[in-house]
């Protein structure tokens, strides 16, 4: 499960496109961010994604994205043109493919390393699926198998691309736009595959063309409601409205961490067996096993965009902190894999992340105002050397994760003296004791 949204450059507070994603999968499979740099390659190169291999072509452009470890694709992430794509798991009434073939992640990943504007990633994507199509399981410990939808966007125009085995449909995006694991395209689209309409009629799911509506003609409404992605794309909606014109990278942030009206300082993450909030916390299952695992923000300025990452779960633990495509990446440990390693980002801010939800109610306040605080810096700091020198922007980025790692040693220290009121409910406190034990992480 995730959320994908898009402020579109007349939506912003400055004229600049802003993309964002929280990439919702199992808690413990750690998700990494890298930089691939742009490459020429050989004639008759093949190329291995995560389940086939397929031609490779002449150039692949320098991308850095947000990936599950053991996937050659990517949940999210931008190019050197300015290119960021995000997909979402979507459900739908066309039969999974059993064979083994591209998954969603991997033709997102294939759009950013081959396309130079956001229609071209339409056109690479598109082609791509009505050759392979789509088919694989997504799953880490639980075998999974969907479609996908995708937020497609560069400096200056913004799409959204949704999917149903090798159809599809897209629609230009000229307002603020977000989607979560559920179709949104109706009948007003841009681009569409060329028998969509007619398969559509044939299967019996619309009489004509006239009566012809996407999202209500695929939809696999149960498996769509056990997502609960109406309800999160509704939220996400409302805040994007709620700022429009005005909406701020800072905003951004908050809406990715956002777990509802009661607000991040009286939720509690065992309050409910199901139900999901854009900012996500597994619980018990079999409905509540998805956890943010990665949090993502593409500002896509003309001359020079930047991106914020948390490079870990839960963003509301988490720290967004700048990252550019032409600099390395600050150091982030080893590469994280499915059980605990100190010697990780990702799994070393697991310890903090896995205390606080503890008894989330108490320990958010601790620390949430310093978080929002550093931000301001980090954002402030990033935005007002877009366009300096690489060793200037790389020293800044090192500084942000330098910071952010010192401030989240220094919340654990205050969380692990405050004691705690709060008695867990049991299927929740059985849940996470058995995802720990899995990890091999002790708190």
């Amino acid at each position: 499960m995730c959320d994908t949204i898009i402020i579109p450059a007349e939506m912003s507070s400055d004229g600049t496109t802003i993309f964002a994603k929280n990439s919702d999968r199992e808690p413990n499979e750690a998700q990494k961010i890298v930089k691939i740099p742009a490459k020429d390659h050989s004639k008759n190169e093949n190329l291995k994604c995560t389940y086939i291999n397929i031609p490779q072509v002449k150039q692949t452009n320098a991308i850095v994205i947000s990936k599950p470890f053991w996937i050659w694709g990517a949940e999210m992430g931008v190019n050197e043109y300015g290119v960021a794509i995000g997909n979402e798991a979507v459900f739908t009434k066309v039969k999974y493919e059993k064979s083994k073939s591209l998954i969603g992640m991997d033709l997102l990943r294939l759009g950013l390393e081959r396309a130079k504007t956001s229609i071209e990633a339409i056109s690479v994507i598109t082609d791509l699926l009505e050759e392979y199509g789509q088919s694989g399981d997504c799953g880490f410990d639980h075998k999974l198998h969907y479609h996908n939808s995708f937020i497609i966007a560069d400096p200056k125009d913004s799409w959204v691309l949704e999917t149903a085995g090798k159809h599809w449909i897209a629609k230009k995006i000229k307002d603020v736009y977000s989607i979560s694991n559920c179709l949104t395209i109706h009948n007003d689209w841009d681009l569409i595959s060329s028998d969509l309409v007619n398969y559509t009629i044939k299967k019996g799911w619309c009489k004509s063309e006239n009566d012809f509506d996407f999202a209500n003609s695929f939809s696999d409404h149960i498996f769509t409601k056990f997502s609960d992605s109406h309800n999160r794309r509704n939220r996400t909606m409302e805040l994007l409205r709620s700022k429009k014109r005005n909406i701020l990278i800072k905003d951004v942030f908050s809406i990715l961490r956002d777990h509802g009206d009661n607000g991040s300082n009286n939720w509690r993450p065992d309050e409910k067996i199901s139900g999901a909030n854009v900012c996500m916390h597994a619980s018990n299952g079999p409905i509540r096993i998805s956890q943010t695992v990665g949090s993502f923000v593409s500002y896509l300025h003309s001359k020079n965009p930047v991106n914020f990452v948390t490079a870990t779960a839960a963003p509301c633990t988490g720290i967004f902190k700048p990252i550019w495509i032409d600099i390395e990446l600050p150091e982030m440990g080893q590469n994280p894999l499915g059980a605990y390693d100190n010697t990780s980002l990702f799994w070393q801010h697991e310890i903090l992340h896995r205390n606080v939800i503890r008894d989330h109610k108490t320990f958010y306040s601790l620390f949430a105002k310093e978080r929002d605080s550093l931000e301001e810096r980090f954002i402030n700091s990033a935005i007002s050397n877009l366009e300096n020198s690489k060793d200037k922007r790389k020293r800044i980025s090192n500084q942000c994760f330098l910071d952010s790692k010192n401030a989240e040693s220094s919340w654990l220290d205050k969380i692990k003296k405050k004691e705690s009121k709060n008695r867990q409910k049991l299927l929740h406190k059985l849940a996470w004791k058995k995802l720990n034990k899995q990890a091999k992480i002790k708190l």
